[in-house]
């Protein structure tokens, strides 16, 4: 019977589970997104909660067809948004107390992570794997964090200063009239504008560029949408200029900084093609000697994946288990 690691991510988007096994191949990875309203950008973390209460179940039904009837060996959840020290969203709860009820039920291990930590980890999934150290760009609706990672701890180097990068995409999307998440329509839009991108929208940065602000973008791109200046494509368009823009001289930073040669880029902004196009050709006009890797887009939004093969990782320091090296 195959024996498999499970993974738990209850995060402010989505309800994940996946599974991988000892070999290191991943044997299922199911998600739910967490509805929201028309027009609203989230949800409070009350109403989430509850909604990943409700969709677990579902999501581990899903599953169970993936899972064939193998036997699960450990578990792992993220409990918490990163590895800082008063790192806490309540959403994580959800997912850490499934886990951790599952594991001491089944007399098992369970192990913690951050949910940045599964960002990271699942990057590398079918991707080339980075050395130590380096860089990891991590751009989502919570967060936007320049980092460097070694042995496995992470530590911040700088980032945004106040909106998130999937904030900025979604507030603007749904300002625009589409769907939350917007980030795949607003890309869209930006493909079809037939001009290349002015880079009307500034970037701001600070600190040597290890951070940045973003919300000033925000407040000049609504502005030349409500006040029809510009074309919708053509501002979603600079919209994803921006963030290229910005991107790169984080990661030029990050790379002056730390002396890192590979740079991860992750999150669910980075699921995005455009995005990747704009930034791989802003950094070869830099001459930076950074190497960019890019996580999958299978799993570059919010999901378990990572979760799961880090607990597979610790699965296999504990017990010695591991059946090749993934």
């Amino acid at each position: 019977m195959e024996e498999v690691v499970l993974g738990f991510d209850t995060s402010n988007y989505t309800t994940s589970i996946a599974a991988v096994a000892l070999d290191g191949h991943i044997v299922g990875s199911q998600s739910m997104l967490l509805p929201v309203d028309s027009g609203k950008c989230g949800l409070r973390q009350s109403k989430a909660v509850f909604m990943h209460i409700r969709q677990i179940p579902l999501v581990m039904n899903k599953l169970a067809e993936d899972l064939n009837g193998a036997s699960v060996c450990a578990i792992a959840a993220s409990s918490t948004p990163t590895q800082a020290a008063n790192s806490y969203m309540p959403v994580f709860t959800v997912g850490t107390a499934h886990a951790k009820t599952m594991a001491t039920l089944l007399g098992i291990p369970c192990y913690l992570f951050s949910h940045q930590q599964g960002h990271i980890a699942a990057g590398q999934i079918n991707t080339e794997k980075a050395k130590d150290p380096f860089i990891a760009l991590h751009m989502s609706g919570g967060t936007t964090d320049l980092l460097v990672s070694e042995k496995g701890l992470i530590t911040r180097l700088g980032g945004t200063m106040d909106l998130h990068a999937g904030q900025l995409v979604d507030r603007i999307g749904v300002a625009m009239g589409l769907t939350f998440p917007a980030g795949e329509a607003l890309e869209k839009a930006a493909m079809a504008c037939q001009k290349k991108p002015q880079s009307i929208l500034p970037a701001s940065m600070a600190n040597g560029d290890l951070a940045c602000h973003l919300s000033g973008a925000e407040a000049q791109a609504l502005r030349l949408y409500h006040n029809e200046l510009l074309p919708r494509e053509m501002i979603a368009l600079e919209v994803f200029d921006f963030l290229a823009r910005t991107a790169t001289r984080l990661l030029i930073a990050g790379h002056k900084a730390t002396k890192a040669e590979q740079a991860l880029v992750v999150g669910g902004v980075a699921s995005s093609k455009l995005l990747r196009e704009q930034m791989q050709i802003r950094l070869r006009k830099e001459n930076c000697a950074v190497r960019l890797v890019f996580g999958s887009p299978a799993y570059c939004a919010d999901n378990a994946a990572g979760i799961a093969m880090l607990g597979l990782q610790q699965y296999a320091k504990v017990t010695g288990e591991l059946e090749q090296t993934f």
